[in-house]
Order: structure tokens, then C-alpha cells, then sequence
């Protein structure tokens, strides 16, 4: 089946996932660094398998089964999540080793149903708190709704103190390194931003509702398995204060001016803007469109306390990569923002009332008029624009306080 085997994590438990190298596009969010689809496998008397991998990857984790076991001799298998990339070869799995039971969650078990047409009996749907066992060790479903989809729960493993936490403080991040004190800090914290940005975000009070459970749960974690990116063993406590903290979403003496330009007016509207912000000892991340993803942009977001946006109009509208950016963070769901718009225009200059309605529906107050300009800025233009930015700085700066 290949050259890959699988990587005992302790006694009982052993990585068998898969490593891709490739991805850059996950629903729109920017893989540069690639992803892991991890599985694991628990040896017990009764051999179990926690979440599979993307349908292209099978042959790379039934490798590394076979390296421990024969696939043949799994008894158990644990859905944690139902979205394709964990279970995109479930099928093939099931028909292949013929397990006795196949674990979800109730959600789970119906989302399952519907991805693959499943008679009923195929999934036996487990409740919140409810334990089964393996042999020698034990394991305890936890629910976790809509961290991210209505099916997801986690997966306590006694023996070994292991939280099988499938999307959970996961990451995109394509390694040989298995573990998180085998990779640079600042790598591990970019990629963990950057994966609650993108996906955990709208779903930050149900994160704060998860943390209160963890809590009132007191388990013995000693390692976090996520179902993407590296095991945490160094620093559990980190990523779970973290976790929390994004939550939150407090205000911050940050600001992004995120914009987009045709001919440099927009451009030079921004740059003004930013030296506003910086007069009122604000941290400013200018992010042009033609350079910046939509997904690095959510990212700034995250921990920021102001979202100022600037587009030129074209044909009565925003220009497209803005509506682009728009779009995706109003599905995100940020908090605790002010806002400020600015844009520049040759005859109509529609594009900023189009930006303002956007940062409305975000619920995103604007602590500055709009400024849009004709054509391109002259210097009261760009003084203006500066004192767009100091004004939204001294603002943020009052929240702060």
C-alpha cells in the first residue's frame, strides 16, 4: 500500500493519518502551508479507529494501519466529525474491514446518512456523556454543536488522558513533526490564528459555552489530537487560553485598512488613513486587496479593533475584490469592531454607500464620516483622510480604555 507507518503517540494509540503536502484552498480559507488529515488507532480488545481521512489519502492511512494491525482486525470505528475531509473514504473503510460498530454523534449519525446514503442501522448514534468501552481503557463522547457543525463531538481516551478534539484547536499545517514543541512557535501560532479566524470565528460563543465544559469536566488532558495540524503536548494550556481568548474578541489598539484600487487614488487615501491611526499610537495592518487573501484578512480581523475599508467604484458598484472580502468576513461574524469607509470615484461613487451598508449588517459603527473623493486626492483630500484615521484611533483608543 506504500511506503507509511504509523507513529506510536503512546502504549495504546498510534498516529495513522495523512500528510497533504499540496492543498491551498479549503472552502475559500488560503492552505499555504498545507494540511494533515489525522486518524488514530487505539489497540485494546477491541481495536479502534478515531476519524479517517480525505477520500484521496486512504491508501496512506490503511498503510500505516497495516503497518501496526491488518485493517481487517478493527472493531470500533469513531466519527468525531462528519464533513468529507474525515470521512470521505468512510465507505470504503466500513465495506473493507466490516467493523461491528461505527460511532457518531446523533447529528452525526444523521449527516453521515445523508452523505453517503446509509441504511439506519449502519451508524449507532452515542449521547452527550455517554461511555463505552475498549478492553482495558474507556472512552467518553463529548458534544460539541456547531464547533463547527451541528454533528461535532470530542473524544476522551481514560488510559492514555488522550482528547481526541477532531476540528477542535486544530490548524492547516503540513509536517513530518507530529507534535507542537517540535515546530516553531510562531509557525504553531499563525496557523492556529489563522484556522479560528477562518472557521471557528462565528461560532466563538459556543468556543466560550465549550471552555465552561472542559472546565465543569476536569478531565486529565495530557495529549490534544486534533484532527488537523500538530498534537499539543508542550502546551495544551496555551492553545486553550487562547482559544478563549479569541473568543472574546475584546477591543484592541489595532486597526486593518483593507482596500482595493484602480488607478492609486484609493491607495494614497489609505496611506493617509494609516498615518492617522499611527498619530494616535494605533498598530495599523494595510492589507491591498490585489496582494492580500480574503482568509490573511480575516486573520488581522481577529484581534483588531477597527475594520476600515476603502473601495473606488466601478460600474455603480464596489470593486469586485472588496465585495469578495465583504462577503466573506460578514459570514464570520466579527465582534467588537468600529468601522470607517473611504473610497475614490470618477462620476457616480456608489462603492462607499455599498461598503457602508455591508459594515452595518455587520452591526460595525462608524466612528468617522466616509470620505470619498473625486478623481484623484489633492492634499486637503489626503489631511482629510488622515484625520479619518486619527479620529476612528482616538475612538478605538476611548473603547479600549
Amino acid at each position: 500500500m506504500g511506503p507509511f507507518t504509523a507513529e506510536k503517540i503512546t502504549d495504546k494509540v498510534y498516529w495513522v493519518g495523512a500528510v497533504d503536502w499540496g492543498v491551498r484552498d479549503f472552502h475559500g480559507y488560503l492552505t499555504s502551508r498545507g494540511s494533515t488529515y489525522n486518524a488514530f488507532l487505539i489497540i485494546d480488545e477491541k481495536v479502534t479507529l478515531v476519524d479517517t481521512v480525505k477520500k484521496p489519502f486512504m491508501k496512506e492511512m490503511l498503510a500505516r494501519i497495516a503497518s501496526v494491525i491488518p485493517p481487517e482486525r478493527i472493531d470500533f470505528i469513531i466519527s468525531n466529525h462528519s464533513e468529507m475531509d474525515h470521512t470521505g473514504c468512510l465507505p470504503e473503510i466500513i465495506d473493507l474491514v466490516k467493523p461491528e460498530k461505527v460511532y457518531a454523534s446523533s447529528m452525526g449519525r444523521k449527516a453521515i446518512g445523508r452523505h453517503f446514503y446509509f441504511d439506519d442501522d449502519v451508524i449507532t448514534a452515542v449521547k452527550n456523556g455517554e461511555t463505552i468501552s475498549l478492553g482495558e481503557s474507556s472512552v467518553t463522547f463529548v458534544e460539541t454543536r456547531m464547533l463547527h457543525w451541528p454533528d461535532s463531538m470530542v473524544s476522551y481516551l481514560d488510559t492514555e488522558k488522550i482528547m481526541f478534539s477532531q476540528d477542535g484547536f486544530g490548524m492547516h499545517l503540513a509536517s513530518t513533526e507530529r507534535y507542537d514543541d517540535q515546530l516553531p512557535s510562531q509557525v504553531l501560532l499563525e496557523e492556529a490564528e489563522k484556522y479560528f479566524a477562518n472557521i471557528l470565528l462565528p461560532f466563538s460563543p459556543m468556543v466560550t459555552g465549550l471552555m465552561k465544559k472542559l472546565a465543569q469536566l476536569d478531565l486529565d488532558i495530557q495529549l490534544l489530537c486534533p484532527d488537523h495540524g500538530p498534537i499539543w503536548r508542550s502546551d495544551i494550556g496555551g492553545i486553550l487560553q487562547r482559544w478563549e481568548n479569541w473568543a472574546l474578541q475584546k477591543y484592541s489598539l489595532k486597526a486593518v485598512v483593507v482596500y482595493d484600487t484602480m488607478w492609486k487614488s484609493t491607495g494614497y487615501l489609505a496611506d493617509a488613513i494609516c498615518d492617522g491611526l499611527n498619530s494616535q499610537g494605533i498598530s495599523v495592518k494595510v492589507m491591498p486587496l490585489d496582494s492580500s487573501h480574503r482568509s490573511d484578512v480575516a486573520t488581522a480581523v481577529l484581534d483588531s479593533g477597527a475594520l476600515i475599508v476603502g473601495s473606488p467604484t466601478i460600474n455603480g458598484q464596489m470593486f469586485p475584490r472588496v465585495a469578495d472580502v465583504l462577503t466573506y468576513l460578514k459570514g464570520l461574524k466579527p465582534k467588537n469592531l468600529i468601522g470607517g469607509v473611504f473610497g475614490s470615484y470618477g462620476w457616480s461613487g456608489e462603492a462607499v454607500k455599498h461598503v457602508e451598508q455591508y459594515l452595518d449588517d455587520m452591526k460595525i459603527p462608524l466612528a468617522a464620516p466616509t470620505l470619498n473623493v473625486n478623481y484623484v486626492p489633492d492634499d486637503d483630500d489626503l489631511a482629510k483622510a488622515r484625520e479619518l484615521g486619527a479620529t476612528v484611533g482616538r475612538e478605538l483608543k476611548e473603547k479600549c480604555s
